[in-house]
């Protein structure tokens, strides 16, 4: 079932994401917006628009939502990849996205003050950043 709608949802969310889809959308709006004055703009006419994009909206969610957990999720193990090869890298940044956002920022901005700091590349990081590491 995941494969199945790993599949689907991407193939969906590439179809959607086209100049194409944009304006096939436009024409329905156009279109939809066009028979108003030949359906006296009536509760029916009003609720053809309404029902079709509250669903595709709700369905769309899906799909984006599947698209950005997978995108960042290869993106990450890419990411840790990069720090498990480099000598210089510290490991212990792996696996943070896991962590609360508080505690992800308290290391940002660690990181931050410590090239402010002048602290250079070659340089390990001030021990502010390890103790965080090391709490979390």
């Amino acid at each position: 079932m995941d494969e199945f709608f790993t599949k689907v949802a991407s193939k969906s969310a590439r179809a959607l994401g086209q100049p194409l889809a944009f304006i096939i959308s436009v024409l329905f709006v156009a279109l939809w917006a066009a028979s108003g004055p030949l359906l006296r703009y009536s509760d029916t006419w009003q609720l053809i628009v309404n029902t079709a994009t509250t669903v595709l909206t709700f369905l769309a969610v899906f799909l984006i939502q599947n698209s950005q957990n997978r995108d960042g999720a290869a993106m990450q193990a890419k990411l840790d990849e990069i720090l498990r090869a480099l000598d210089n890298a510290r490991e212990e940044f792996v696996g943070i996205e896991h962590l609360t956002d508080n505690q992800i920022e308290a290391i940002r901005e660690a990181l931050e003050d410590d090239i402010q700091n002048g602290a250079s590349k070659g340089r390990t990081a001030a021990p502010t950043v390890e103790r965080l590491l090391d709490r979390y």
